[in-house]
């Protein structure tokens, strides 16, 4: 039998319960895809991050209760903020090292933790056979695709308006669907849904980010934003388009620590 070290934290909030709760495993080598994968079904959380310890700084993957993902911004703000927090790590700025989206940068300033992401501006396209239905009778203005769907609205009620057919969600090609609009007392909000990787509704997603912050930033026409992402627990981020790269900051909170044996 194995003790793995756990613990989980809840991303992109100050409050213990609101943003993303994300399981971190910290590990002194890989386990098995298929171990690692049953964790995740196990934690039954919207991700679960394990990584390593390299030359450079860590290792990191990312598995949802369904799969392993390519990019998850919450996640790995979960990680840096234990290792900072629980796991002792002295620098003001870790590495992660990701097979699919290269070296993601995380520095801490105080309270906040920011992170050095891809920007992945999304596309105008033509929506597939009902997407725009799975998600109300209200007509989007742009539909658009990065690697998720992106449909944006004209409010911030009509964001919070939607109640998505999860079902038909869950048939659609591509990890999940974005939905944004304007903030009422922010540069834009945003809910997102990915029913087919095991989460109906992500409550704070920062891969979202990396289309909703290039499509903000030139649709508003500054680089600097503030946004909220509006599931029942809701989060707040502060955005920066940078090239081709973003920057997301927000903060964290240790909700558990624990072992798992395996």
């Amino acid at each position: 039998m194995t003790t793995i070290p756990i613990y989980q934290a809840d991303a992109f909030t100050n409050k213990l319960f609101g943003g993303n709760p994300a399981a971190i495993c910290p590990l002194d080598t890989w386990l098995p895809d298929e171990v690692m994968q049953k964790i995740a079904i196990e934690n039954n959380l919207a991700e679960t991050a394990f990584f390593v310890k390299n030359d450079a700084g860590y290792k990191l993957r990312w598995f949802t209760p369904e799969y392993e993902i390519d990019l998850c911004g919450h996640a790995t703000l979960a990680s840096a903020h234990i290792l900072f927090t629980q796991l002792g790590y002295k620098e003001d700025e870790i590495h992660f090292d990701t097979v699919k989206a290269g070296t993601l940068t995380v520095k801490r300033d105080g309270d906040k933790y920011t992170m050095d992401f891809p920007s992945r501006p999304p596309i105008h396209i033509d929506p597939p056979v009902g997407l725009v239905e799975a998600l109300g009778e209200k007509q989007p203005l742009e539909v658009l695709r990065s690697r998720d769907y992106f449909l944006v609205y004209e409010s911030e009620s009509d964001i919070r308006d939607i109640s998505p057919d999860f079902f038909a969600l869950s048939k659609m090609d591509t990890v999940g669907v974005i939905v944004t609009a304007p903030g009422d007392h922010a540069d834009f909000v945003s809910r997102f849904f990915a029913p087919g990787a095991g989460i109906p509704e992500d409550p704070v997603t920062g891969s979202a980010h990396c289309n909703l912050i290039p499509y903000w930033a030139e649709k508003l026409g500054k680089t600097n934003l503030h946004a909220y992402q509006l599931s029942s627990r809701e989060g707040e981020l502060w955005c920066e388009q940078k090239g081709d790269r973003v920057l997301m900051s927000g903060e964290a909170v240790t909700y558990l620590k624990g072992e798992i044996f395996v």
